[in-house]
């Protein structure tokens, strides 16, 4: 499965896994040009710009170009294309603090499947999740410590330039915002860094992996709360610095900021509980319990003789086999369908088959994680299910892994909603 998790003010990895379906169409949705533009690769992991990412550095541009009217008036007009070098500045530093975490990932052994730039922030996405308490906390803790480094860098820098200029300016409100990134992903609740620390730590101490997520994203869902209602009052008591020309749009501004910081906790904190279910009920999913019976039939085979045989022997499934017996194609259930009652004694099964290819072959003991991923390595309808010693076992149909995925989401558990 895929693992990642969403942050608020340019931040965390993705830990959670992506896909909630086990579908291998899933997969590509993911993998396909929902990423956005592709700027590069580093490390070998793709880095795309969400169009969201626009929409944020125009805000950027837009609200530090008016703090610099006040600070550095000489500027004039250009002060927005200092405001736009920061926004980008900004968006490169969080590019770092998802580094940070791409890098660990990579280290462990975790694939990366991509990092992406967009609305509030960053997105590494991990596709495994960590084996162990100890490298969920270093996995998690990297980033927000990378951005405080950054903090104390831009620090360092100030006192190389004059103060009052736009170089200083500039240091400034870089070192500003990665404190705020650092603090606000420390903060002990999922989809937050400090979450995944927090889920971490509560492993470490039980013993088990969904007590963590649960204790963790429950503590994320107080906060998603608590930025609701506690980030607006901060700012119209003056907690968060001077609000002497606090105006009606202000107020409405910071509501809605508070809103969305809010809306992407509590959904991120809901997606951990969600997919930490998922996770517990995958091994229920295994191949040779959702196998179909099988019967071969040549290539030349008319569909109505086909469909008798299987019937006969209880089947549900036909593979197409050569002269030798050994199979070469399978003929896709959703093919069948389509062809009417009066036409099936005329059409033969190899017009309906997919030709067989080693991806479509899966072992018969696979199950949980492991038959997921094997089935997104080669999207396909049916697969063909063998035995260790390559004897055929029958037919997996990826509607049937699916409709057992719901059943097993569906059983009430024990773990929150």
């Amino acid at each position: 499965m895929n693992q990642d998790d969403e942050s608020g003010e340019g931040t965390r990895p993705r830990s959670e896994p992506a896909a909630d379906a086990p579908g291998p169409d899933r997969k590509r949705r993911a993998d396909g040009p929902g990423g956005g533009l592709l700027m590069g690769r580093i490390f070998g992991v793709p880095v795309y710009v969400a169009p969201s990412w626009f929409l944020v550095a125009a805000l950027i541009t837009w609200v530090f170009g008016g703090q610099l009217d006040r600070v550095l008036p000489e500027l004039g007009s250009a002060r927005y294309l200092v405001s736009l070098f920061f926004a980008v500045a900004f968006y490169a530093s969080v590019l770092v603090h998802e580094l940070a975490h791409t890098v660990a990932a990579l280290r462990f052994g975790l694939p990366v499947r991509r990092i992406q730039l967009q609305f509030f922030g960053g997105v590494s996405e991990i596709e495994k999740e960590s084996e162990t308490p100890g490298r969920e906390f270093v996995l998690a803790f990297v980033g927000p410590f990378l951005s405080l480094l950054l903090a104390g860098v831009f620090y360092a820098g100030l006192h190389a330039v004059e103060p009052g200029t736009v170089p200083g300016v500039l240091l400034a409100g870089l070192m500003i915002s990665n404190l705020i990134v650092a603090a606000f992903n420390f903060l002990p609740g999922l989809p937050l860094d400090g979450g995944r620390m927090l889920r971490a730590v509560v492993w470490k101490v039980t013993g088990n992996p969904m007590s963590g997520t649960v204790a963790a994203a429950w503590v994320g869902r107080a906060l998603a709360v608590a930025v609701l209602v506690g980030l607006p009052l901060l700012t119209q008591t003056g907690a968060l610095g001077d609000t002497g020309d606090l105006n009606g749009m202000d107020t409405v501004m910071d509501a809605l900021l508070a809103a969305i910081l809010a809306a992407i906790i509590w959904t991120g904190a809901g997606n951990s509980l969600r997919m930490a279910r998922l996770r517990e009920r995958l091994p229920d999913l295994r191949a040779r319990a959702l196998t179909r019976r099988a019967v071969p039939v040549p290539p030349d085979t008319p569909l109505s003789e086909a469909l008798r045989r299987a019937n006969e022997a209880g089947a549900r499934a036909l593979v197409v086999v050569d002269g030798q017996g050994e199979p070469t194609a399978l003929v896709r259930e959703a093919a069948i369908v389509g062809v009417p009652q009066h036409r099936r004694p005329w059409v033969a099964v190899s017009g309906l088959a997919q030709d067989l290819t080693d991806g479509m072959r899966v072992p018969a003991d696979l199950a949980g994680e492991a038959l997921l991923d094997k089935l997104r390595e080669t999207p396909a309808t049916e697969y063909l299910v063998v035995e260790d010693t390559g004897e055929v076992y029958g037919v997996l149909s990826t509607a049937d892994v699916e409709r057992a995925f719901v059943q097993a989401m569906a059983r009430p558990g024990t773990t929150p909603r």
